[in-house]
């Protein structure tokens, strides 16, 4: 069940189940002080811990969700995995009970193995994490499949997010604000995801239709709760 109609729905955050600083306690308890609507926890994950880690964020995620004003969910996010790797790793992280996958996309911040943005959107995702200067090409190919491509608040991967809005505008893929937060601080709000959309070159339409978005893909994660 969603719990409001009102407040941020963040799907890019992580806990210290990766490299967060806290519980998925505590982080989804300051996310709900902080008026969210929603919190997706994406730890971390590759082949080694990928099956320690996703068991552990579903059980508790839906432990949260029962008892708390705010609707937590459980994702993982694959993160510099060689571009072979990660169809396989997707399929097994579906397998694991992930409710949310996402890709760590080829920001500009980090050395991502080119060729990650490309192998990831051939797969079963719901988003590509900040995607760097992905091209007009791989925009297409995320429209075609449903994906959505991330606008990041964080500092560094956000240096391509006018280059990731103008060519999912043009390609028609969805966008999505995440703080990519790993400590209180990281968390945002309404407005403050608003004006990283803003900050990205979209007119006050196309923002709102960001926000859309995250109310979309968070009913569809719901659905598949059920």
């Amino acid at each position: 069940m969603i719990k409001s109609e009102n407040g941020l729905i963040d799907f890019h955050t992580h806990s210290f189940l990766s490299d967060g600083e806290l519980v998925p306690s505590e982080l989804a308890r300051r996310a709900e002080a902080r008026g969210y609507r929603a919190i997706g926890i994406a730890d971390h994950v590759d082949g080694s811990n990928a099956d320690f880690v996703i068991p552990r964020l579903v059980s508790v995620c839906r432990e949260l969700s029962a008892v708390m004003d705010i609707t937590v969910i459980a994702g993982a996010e694959i993160t510099h995995v060689p571009p072979a790797l990660i169809g396989s790793l997707v399929k097994k992280c579906r397998e694991l009970g992930a409710e949310y996958l996402m890709v760590h996309g080829e920001t500009v911040a980090e050395p991502v193995k080119e060729g990650t943005n490309a192998a990831a959107l051939r797969t079963d995702i719901d988003i590509l994490a900040h995607p760097g200067m992905v091209t007009r090409e791989q925009a297409r190919e995320a429209a075609a499949r449903g994906i959505s491509l991330e606008l990041s608040n964080r500092a560094g991967n956000c240096l391509a997010n006018g280059h990731v809005a103008r060519v999912a505008l043009e390609a028609g893929a969805k966008l999505l604000v995440g703080s990519d937060a790993h400590a209180p601080s990281d968390l945002i709000t309404q407005d403050e995801a608003a004006l990283v959309a803003r900050g990205a070159g979209l007119g006050e339409d196309e923002v709102q239709k960001v926000l859309r978005n995250a109310e979309q893909l968070l009913r569809t994660i719901m659905a598949r709760r059920k």
